[in-house]
């Protein structure tokens, strides 16, 4: 059985590893991000960065907690964006939530990361049956279940 540390570092290379999938998709097959990616690209970002400090903190269980409600963020994005192509009528476009997005720094500084451009109800491209949302939310759930399971084991 892995103990924390392996978990944790785990939990940081998926989160790290998914913002490169996100990457290629914008970059190599033209896919912008809406809102409501870059809210998920922030939560895989944050859970990744908390579960990495978690690793090599003394006590690891407040990073981990953060890591893990970056993950539960990210479930409440991906949730309204899933909600946003279940209802065809549902837009999330260009909107205050687009605007105040594109005016945080990180936005500003990284546009090529954090710059929301796209439309939610657009994300139509299935990926071995499943949407990029869905993969989103599918992520989420693996990360959130092996930081919950590194947070309440015996040591």
């Amino acid at each position: 059985m892995p103990n924390n540390r392996t978990l944790f570092l785990a939990v940081a290379f998926a989160c790290f590893a998914l913002i490169g999938v996100a990457l290629y998709l914008q970059h190599v097959k033209d896919m912008l991000p809406c809102p409501l990616c870059v809210f998920q690209r922030y939560a895989f970002l944050g859970a990744g960065v908390f579960a990495l400090v978690a690793a090599f903190a003394k006590k690891p269980t407040i990073w981990a907690g953060l890591a893990l409600a970056s993950t539960v963020g990210g479930m409440v994005a991906v949730g309204k964006h899933l909600y946003v192509l279940a209802n065809p009528g549902f837009s999330c476009g260009i909107d205050p939530m687009q605007t105040f997005l594109n005016k945080i720094p990180t936005a500003e500084f990284m546009p090529w990361l954090f710059f929301a451009d796209g439309l939610c109800e657009e994300s139509s491209d299935a990926v071995l049956g499943l949407s990029i949302p869905a993969w989103s939310a599918v992520w989420f759930v693996i990360v959130g279940a092996v930081l919950l399971f590194a947070l309440v084991r015996r040591r």
